[in-house]
């Protein structure tokens, strides 16, 4: 696999994509400030390497819920990827197996539950809720377990839609082409940031909800979208195996607190009593070392998996999580760190404000 350019891919991407496709791929709320800075946050850390290890051989496995997998880069759960390929999330699992990583189905999906677990491979695939209606989700939750998905991820930071200048430059029309397939009666997706949304509450979680979904879901329970160590101290209390440290990209509410700056607080208020996963803004292996350093199991990557989707398909998918883990394991290696079980704290320091 040849080493692959963000950069230019992103500009391939754009160039490919019809362009409410891309806006809403690339759309961050308002300002599009913690977008931006998710980021910038990550690569204003520091790398403390050190010297004279052996490193003759970088183990990147990791044990993500209890399964070893080959990378602890996985893919994070988004939606309508047939806006980006004509395959949608078909080729996203074939790319996302190919790689050995962990996909993360999105509910709003436009290939169906059973259709994407045929392609898992041997890599796990994880299912992401939103729950409003308890009916519609108890289904939902069936068909997962039943297709064979290894686990459960609760959205919990979007209980109203944000809204995105940016998409509204670029509107996304409905189309019968582009429906969420798992819902009842495949209704046609409409942006998230469509108007009729606009101050309705879509999905509001609530705590006694986490433990009606912990109580009710024979897949163990990940929450997504948490900022703040007593929010995910709360979310372990009510059941969950896991919390997912993030800021939905920046898609919703601008001005939040970054991933990197976030996730210390997190995993130490957390210490062994749940794993802790991270996403928004990693476009590096540096970046991810630091975030295993500082306390992710594993990352999620978001909108460079679409970005690859839309120029090579399966393919693409494949060549991104591959170029990210060769990332990871040259930083490891530069880094003196043989294994994953060795990126600790004392790796990563703070931005020091004079560098470029």
């Amino acid at each position: 696999m040849d080493s692959v350019d963000f950069d230019a891919l992103e500009q391939e991407a754009q160039a490919r994509m019809a362009p409410a496709s891309f806006a809403f791929c690339q759309a961050g709320a308002d300002d599009e400030i913690t977008a931006a800075e998710n980021a910038t946050a990550w690569r204003c850390l520091r790398l403390r390497p050190r010297i004279l290890r052996d490193v003759a051989t970088i183990d990147t496995t990791a044990i993500i819920l209890g399964r070893r997998t080959r990378t602890p880069i996985m893919v994070a759960p988004t939606g309508r990827h047939r806006l980006f390929h004509h395959d949608g999330e078909i080729a996203t699992a074939r790319g996302a197996a190919a790689s050995g990583a962990t996909f993360v189905l999105a509910t709003n999906a436009t290939a169906t539950i059973e259709d994407v677990a045929a392609h898992r491979g041997d890599a796990a695939q994880w299912f992401q809720l939103y729950l409003s209606d308890r009916a519609i989700a108890e289904g939902l939750i069936d068909r997962a377990a039943a297709a064979g998905f290894a686990a459960l991820v609760v959205t919990a930071d979007m209980p109203v839609y944000g809204s995105s200048p940016r998409a509204a430059r670029a509107p996304l029309k409905p189309s019968d082409e582009i429906r969420n397939v798992n819902l009842p009666g495949a209704p046609i997706a409409r942006n998230a940031y469509d108007q009729t949304f606009s101050g309705s509450t879509t999905y509001p979680l609530s705590l006694k909800d986490l433990r009606w979904l912990v109580g009710r879901s024979p897949l163990p329970v990940i929450v997504k979208g948490v900022l703040r160590g007593d929010d995910a101290v709360r979310c372990v209390e009510a059941g969950a195996r896991a919390v997912i440290v993030s800021n939905h990209g920046g898609r919703h509410l601008d001005t939040t607190v970054t991933t990197a700056a976030a996730l210390p607080e997190i995993a130490a208020a957390l210490g062994d009593t749940a794993e802790v996963y991270v996403d928004g803004g990693m476009r590096r292996g540096t970046d991810i070392l630091k975030a295993l350093a500082l306390g992710a199991r594993a990352v999620l990557v978001g909108r460079p998996t679409l970005w690859g989707l839309s120029v090579r398909g399966a393919d693409g998918v494949r060549d991104v999580l591959e170029h990210l883990r060769q990332e990871l394991v040259r930083t490891m290696a530069l880094a003196g760190v043989a294994s994953v079980a060795e990126a600790t704290p004392d790796l990563v320091a703070s931005c020091d404000r004079r560098a470029p």
